[in-house]
């Protein structure tokens, strides 16, 4: 199986690339597909002979997304809902991460995948149009909803900790908000399964959540990350209300991954098993 994947330099689109699953990917720069540029990135599908699309390219800066909501919703709705038009236009699958800020974080159980989304803030409400534009493009294809993504490339919250427990004997972190650290590269690997799986049964197209397990707060993940790396550094729960941010996030990214179990066979992953990994490989960039 060949691959087209959007998002070369992001966590799960380095992932891919570095995935051990026998599949051949063909991963897009930024500069080789615009996002800001729909056409420009539905023509490389309209020539493509990948036998699959994986749509791992995203904004994700939460609280820059209040400024600058229209290139936001480009790049998260209205370019992958021409990808997918694409796609189906070649009747190619296409397999579409999204996130758990789709909904508003309200109360204590894991989300369904039918549960009515609400987003709080511009970066939700772009991705939900993204959502809305890949389901009504007649494209074969999976949105996969995700949260709290960590690996050893880029940005993200383990790298954080890693340096900040490295300049620090005790720092702040927010023990409110729960879900589920997701390794990016569990995520690749899902995405690469389930985009053979929808080869051979268009049937399975639909909406579906995949992430780490055990749910935990950020309070706790960083005490496991400060544990796994033997650091010192102690951790004080806070409340979110303590912490302001420009954007309110989500209290509950509790995500319901049965629907994956069921039809693609895809467990969640455990993150304690991954973080290991991705101690063990932190001199990556």
């Amino acid at each position: 199986m060949k691959v087209l994947v959007f998002g070369q330099s992001g966590q799960v689109g380095r992932a891919l690339q570095a995935s051990q699953a026998q599949v051949a990917i063909q991963s897009l720069s930024r500069a080789e597909a615009d996002f800001e540029d729909p056409e420009h990135c539905a023509r490389h599908v309209l020539k493509t002979d990948a036998d699959a699309i994986i749509i791992a390219a995203a904004y994700t800066q939460v609280d820059q997304a209040e400024k600058e909501e229209p290139k936001a919703l480009m790049i998260n709705a209205q370019t992958p809902g021409a990808i997918a038009r694409a796609a189906a236009e070649r009747d190619l699958p296409v397999v579409h991460i999204s996130t758990d800020y789709v909904f508003d974080g309200q109360g204590h159980a894991p989300y369904a995948t039918d549960h009515p989304v609400a987003p709080l803030g511009a970066y939700g409400r772009t991705k939900q149009a993204g959502e809305a534009m890949v389901r009504a493009s007649g494209a074969t294809h999976a949105v996969l909803r995700t949260s709290w993504v960590f690996s050893q490339y880029g940005n993200n919250f383990v790298k954080t900790m890693l340096r900040l427990g490295a300049e620090r004997d005790a720092i702040n972190v927010v023990a409110d908000q729960l879900g589920g650290p997701t390794p990016a590269s569990s995520i690749a690997d899902a995405c690469i399964n389930v985009a053979r799986q929808l080869i051979d049964d268009k049937r399975q197209s639909g909406t579906y959540h995949f992430s780490g397990e055990p749910d935990v707060s950020w309070a706790d993940f960083a005490r496991a990350i400060f544990a796994r790396a033997g650091m010192s550094c102690a951790v004080n729960d806070i409340a979110t209300a303590d912490y302001p941010t420009a954007v309110r996030r989500p209290l509950n990214s509790r995500l319901d991954n049965r629907a994956t179990l069921d039809t693609f066979g895809i467990a969640r992953p455990n993150w304690a098993h991954a973080l290991d990994a991705v101690l063990d490989a932190r001199d990556g960039t």
